[in-house]
């Protein structure tokens, strides 16, 4: 069976927190080779759903509203894109073990302000938990909990471990999780197989003839 086509609705989540699953929406940085996965507001509610940040119904009522409101939905995906390249910049630096440039912290801290001032606490089950102060028109809300979940992994132990992907041509972040904290791949099955792979071609191409 072929493999389906990466798309917004089906890109791996293989980021480790939700703000890094985000930041990997593009496929590389790479200008020659850069496939963008959020062209339009209709791929950010789809990767939104995809990630369960929105239920059909809500991802539904966003896209009426967004039809109604098209000036509206394309300000909200130039900023999700701006957002995620903000995110891109600080985790990448955080990644190499470089301090973030002030300008991209200064830009998370103007979008926290937003979400947290649309944030409220509500009861649940075990007691009580987050949740959005959301109203119809809020084109923008499945940015908020990205915003949050950027903040709660800047501030966590996890930190340390957000790692990039050793793959040329792959920029994906990850919080590494494996049990020595030696994961150099954002995917075994995707950029680990390909750089085996190549390994394992050029020794063959350059294995000398058998006589």
């Amino acid at each position: 069976m072929a493999k389906k086509e990466r798309s917004a609705s089906n890109l791996e989540l293989i980021g480790g927190a939700l703000c890094l699953d985000f930041a990997n929406t593009v496929s590389t940085r790479i200008e020659a080779e850069r496939r963008e996965y959020l062209t339009n507001y209709r791929e950010l509610v789809a990767w939104s759903q995809h990630t369960q940040l929105l239920a059909m119904d809500d991802a539904q009522s966003l896209l009426h509203a967004a039809a109604h409101h098209p000036d509206g939905a394309a300000a909200v995906l130039a900023r999700a894109i701006a957002l995620r390249e903000t995110l891109y910049r600080v985790f990448a630096a955080v990644a190499h073990a470089r301090e973030p440039q002030d300008s991209d912290l200064a830009a998370l801290n103007a979008v926290l302000q937003q979400a947290l001032s649309r944030s409220k606490i509500q009861p649940s089950a075990g007691g009580f938990e987050w949740g959005w102060a959301v109203a119809g028109s809020d084109l923008d809300r499945m940015l908020w909990p990205i915003v949050r979940s950027a903040t709660e992994l800047l501030t966590s132990e996890d930190l340390g471990r957000v790692r990039q992907c050793a793959r040329d041509g792959c920029d994906w972040l990850f919080v590494d999780a494996s049990k020595n904290h030696n994961r150099r791949w954002c995917s075994m099955d995707v950029c680990g197989s390909r750089v085996k792979a190549r390994r394992y071609y050029r020794r063959k191409k350059h294995a000398a003839p058998k006589s």
